[in-house]
């Protein structure tokens, strides 16, 4: 019978175990709990599309609970389908003392949980009896409503109680740190974020979801469960205009509320001009406007546009392929399909060398935009590239642009008052002069100021709205509103300082920083 040392923190041998202790009544009952645990947290939504993970010490009175044993469920399984004997056991220290048999296809190779690393660190600097890893949604979308906020924090509220160390009066404080592409490469920040808050029993990760710990399963499950509440709780309290970090929950600052008629920008202009926050001599100096779905019907991009660039990219390439504009294009597209086929992005082919031959060139060409086009991707060298496509059509009577039937009386109205007008979307700023030049309304480019692409930046991160507002010249970033019809657009604007104004589903909703 085997012999299997679990080794303490000094690195001495503090205990010895005989393989008979590891296929012992408490490994087993630990083993079968987090199985059904993580079916309860599957009908939660915490562990869908096999995300999330959870990690358990076996408890034993005999053995100091740093040297105790330690069951992780494995990576990349279906949470919800585990059985006992799928779980991963760990020493102390982190090494693995047992691991799951392989399952035919359809199952993956068996693999401890990504998250291994951030769980010892919990257990190394808390001394925790059991650790939840969450992807559940609300957990995810708090930490995006202010996408420069490092930290979460909601007061007097009923729930606040379940959390270790709180009460209802108390303000709970959970860490935020910034996500990245592996999990293990979340260990160091949040290592550092438990030293930086030696009370939180829990640490968000943006965009990502929330590791929770406990001195027990128990106590770890219900904190869990809390968390999720309060972020719920944020995040509707945040929908209503109110302020859940307050004592009194009262309206965030300025907020109002209004119904549209059609949810386009119309509906925004009567409310930017005749609202109680832009009376007279408060009315904004500069607007920024999005185009889908807030100027433009987004049935014009996707089925109009889209497709228009996607049937004549290859007669485009054919014709125009010895213009050094088009030469300039596939060098562009060149570069980003080599950096695809490294990423390994689906639907990228490689594109032969110039002296292979223009057909051949081109085929490749063609194939690697479809993709890109039914993707949806906000890449330079695609907008680039259907930016001169849809050039020619709108030359050729073949496009026209379309914006909504109010758009050109809002565009003279502000024009009127002195308000500058600008563009920022992600098609290029050539596509956007195109559309507002060549539109059912006639060419109402006279009424803009100017057009932002993606060469200031993403749409959906505040560091782009930072860059347009020292474009402007304006004294503060509440001098600009910014309307959109994409909730992280907002969040990321917002977090600049920016007035918004938000269409969704014809609902207006003003915030202002």
């Amino acid at each position: 019978m085997a012999t299997l040392a679990v080794n303490g923190g000094g690195g001495a041998a503090a205990a010895t175990h005989t393989q008979a202790y590891l296929e012992g009544r408490a490994v087993k009952e630990t083993r079968v709990l987090i199985s059904e645990l993580c079916r309860h947290f599957y009908t939660l939504g915490w562990v869908s599309g096999t995300g999330g993970s959870i990690t358990i010490k076996v408890h034993d009175d005999s053995i100091p609970k740093p040297q105790q044993l330690i069951l992780m469920s494995p990576s990349g399984v279906q949470k919800e389908r585990m059985e006992p004997e799928d779980m991963y056991v760990l020493s102390g220290n982190g090494t693995t003392l047992s691991s799951p048999s392989p399952k035919p296809y359809p199952h993956k190779p068996p693999k401890c949980s990504d998250c291994a690393p951030l769980f010892m660190k919990a257990y190394e600097k808390r001394d925790a009896g059991a650790v939840i890893h969450s992807h559940g949604i609300e957990s995810c979308l708090v930490t995006m409503i202010n996408p420069m906020s490092k930290e979460f924090r909601i007061t007097h509220m009923e729930m606040i109680k379940g959390i270790k160390g709180h009460g209802y009066y108390d303000e709970l404080v959970v860490p935020i740190i910034e996500n990245t592409a592996y999990e293990n490469e979340l260990t160091d920040s949040l290592a550092k974020a438990i030293d930086a808050y030696p009370k939180a029993t829990a640490v968000l990760v943006r965009n990502h979801g929330i590791y929770v710990w406990g001195d027990s399963w128990i106590n770890a499950k219900t904190q869990a469960e809390c968390y999720h509440y309060l972020f719920d709780a944020a995040i509707k309290l945040h929908q209503l205009g109110l302020d859940w970090s307050t004592p009194n929950h009262g309206p965030t600052r300025n907020f109002k509320l209004g119904l549209g008629s059609n949810g386009n920008v119309n509906t925004s202009a009567k409310a930017v001009t005749e609202g109680s926050d832009y009376g007279s001599g408060l009315f904004p100096r500069c607007i920024v406007l999005d185009i889908e779905g807030t100027t433009t019907p987004i049935s014009f991009v996707s089925e109009v546009l889209f497709p228009y660039a996607r049937d004549n990219v290859g007669k485009h390439l054919s014709v125009t392929y010895d213009t050094a504009e088009t030469q300039d294009d596939i060098k562009l597209l060149r570069s980003q399909v080599e950096d695809d086929l490294k990423q390994g992005v689906a639907g990228a082919v490689p594109i032969p060398p110039g002296d292979a031959g223009k057909e051949e060139v081109i085929a490749a060409l063609v194939a690697n935009v479809d993709a890109m086009i039914k993707a949806d991707r906000k890449i330079t060298a695609l907008k680039q590239l259907q930016g001169h496509i849809w050039r020619t059509g709108f030359e050729s009577n073949e496009l026209e642009g379309e914006v909504f039937d109010d758009v050109p009386e809002a565009l003279e109205k502000w024009h009127s008052l002195g308000t500058k007008v600008y563009i920022y979307s992600s098609g290029s700023r050539l596509a956007q002069r195109l559309i507002f030049g060549n539109s059912n309304y006639g060419d109402l480019r006279k009424y803009l100021s100017g057009f932002f692409d993606t060469a200031v930046g993403n749409k959906r991160e505040t560091p782009s709205y930072v860059e347009i507002t020292n474009s402007l010249g304006v004294d503060k970033p509440s001098e600009i509103l910014f309307v959109t019809d994409v909730y992280q657009e907002a969040t990321a604007a917002k977090a600049a300082g920016k007035e918004l104004f938000v269409i969704l589903d014809g609902w207006m909703q003003v915030h202002s920083h």
